[in-house]
């Protein structure tokens, strides 16, 4: 079990899961394990729960399910699992099993059953209509198992068995409360930004004249694991050079060069809870000044970005604040021509800043909850998390461009909590001033 697993926690996530529910209808929501994934011939990825999973019951073992009931009935139980059974000769190769006592005793279930029985007890458990809460395009595998299932409900209906009907993302309620944190979780997302900080800096200590972006990945994930992270939240990003420009490139073997930016982009998972920090510093050690007027930019749009967070302000209206420092600061550094407010019009800004300023964060890097409610920009409330992550990126072959900044990518991004009275930078300890990133470059 995870090392800080408290029974408690879950018990009241189930119990807030079912109480939305109700306010739809009820019913039961069936959420799958994780699967272990092949590598190669004989070995597998390593092991992550899915975010659903793991949020409703702490479990870390694949290959399972749960199954949650929003309206207790005599006889029936409020919180299913399917897990894996004991088994001592395959615990002697891959490690303990909780099997189905485990699955009672240490995860409080009301009742636990082989994962081979599950199709044949879904049967029975399903066979009350009511809403299924099943996540239909999560896998075909899954898919087909739900498909048979209803069915076989669907054809004895002459016999008073109700199939579920409808069949209903789990989302819509599961997702809404993953989305506002509660303490413990912001917690785990606070030590993840910790251990990140530490990763950041190892990064631009090693990032000299000569190394390898994937050297820098090695320090970063190293530090992730030292203090007691499970690594990275998602692909760690180390770019030197023109390599920035690529927004999902990943750390590769290209060496550092005496003059140029490395961006890196990466984030330590704690417990599940995952990171996501960017910093860009100078391989040099110092910025030359057409970087540094393209950082001060950045940074200045970011700082507005974060000011912005509090109750009630929206995600596109923090994007709309950012986009317009960025838009400006373009003009002036002579990469667009003529008014903020027709190069906002006409989009042309997003030749070099493309995607947008912020995501929710949480257990997963871009993590669960709706962005928009009845067609408008929902309203911030306490409790969120969200990036706001600003950069901008100019291709090497744009001969449009200043030549002196031509093949430069600068992003800076941070993770922030959404209070009472504002905002809390959970990443403020990962220096980003131009003067913190450059004594942190000293070697």
């Amino acid at each position: 079990m995870p090392p800080t697993f408290e029974a408690n926690s879950y018990a009241i996530r189930r119990g807030e899961v079912g109480a939305a529910m109700r306010k739809h209808g009820g019913g039961a929501m069936l959420l799958p394990a994780a699967d272990e994934k092949a590598r190669n011939a004989d070995s597998e990825y390593i092991f992550r729960q899915d975010s659903d999973f793991a949020w409703i019951t702490g479990f870390d073992e694949p290959d399972g399910a749960a199954l949650l009931f929003a309206d207790p009935e005599a006889g029936r139980p409020t919180f299913v699992m399917f897990v894996r059974p004991k088994d001592r000769e395959r615990e002697i190769w891959t490690g303990y099993r909780a099997g189905t006592e485990g699955a009672v005793s240490v995860y409080h279930a009301d009742a636990a059953h082989p994962v081979g029985e599950l199709e044949s007890k879904l049967t029975e458990y399903l066979a009350r209509g009511g809403p299924l809460w099943y996540r239909l395009g999560f896998s075909q595998a899954w898919d087909e198992r739900v498909v048979r299932v209803l069915s076989q409900l669907r054809a004895k209906a002459r016999s008073g068995v109700r199939a579920p009907d409808p069949v209903r993302d789990p989302g819509t309620v599961l997702h809404e409360l993953r989305l506002v944190k509660t303490a413990e979780e912001i917690g785990k997302l606070r030590r993840a930004a910790e251990i990140t900080a530490e990763a950041h800096m190892a990064a631009m200590r090693d990032g000299r004249p000569g190394a390898r972006e994937y050297q820098v990945q090695s320090e970063i994930e190293y530090a992730f694991r030292r203090r007691g992270g499970s690594g990275p939240g998602y692909g760690t990003i180390v770019a030197g050079g023109a390599n920035a420009v690529v927004l999902h490139y990943r750390a590769g073997n290209a060496e550092l060069k005496d003059g140029e930016l490395c961006l890196v982009d990466a984030g330590c998972e704690y417990e599940l809870y995952t990171a996501d920090v960017t910093r860009t510093f100078p391989v040099s050690g110092e910025f030359s000044n057409a970087q540094r007027k393209v950082y001060d930019l950045v940074l200045e749009a970011e700082l507005a970005g974060i000011g912005a967070v509090k109750p009630g302000a929206t995600i596109d209206g923090i994007h709309d604040i950012v986009v317009r420092r960025l838009t400006q600061g373009m003009i002036d550094l002579g990469l667009l021509s003529g008014a903020v407010e027709e190069r906002i019009a006409d989009a042309s800004y997003k030749k070099y800043y493309m995607h947008r300023t912020s995501h929710w964060l949480g257990m997963d890097v871009h993590d669960v909850g709706t962005y928009y409610e009845d067609g408008k920009s929902r309203a911030l409330v306490p409790g969120m998390v969200l990036t706001v992550e600003p950069g901008l990126y100019v291709a090497p072959d744009d001969d449009q461009a200043p030549v002196e900044l031509r093949g430069m990518g600068v992003r800076i991004e941070d993770d922030v909590l959404v209070t009472e009275s504002g905002s809390d930078v959970l990443t403020a300890s990962v220096p980003k001033s131009p003067q913190e990133v450059e004594v942190c470059c000293v070697r």
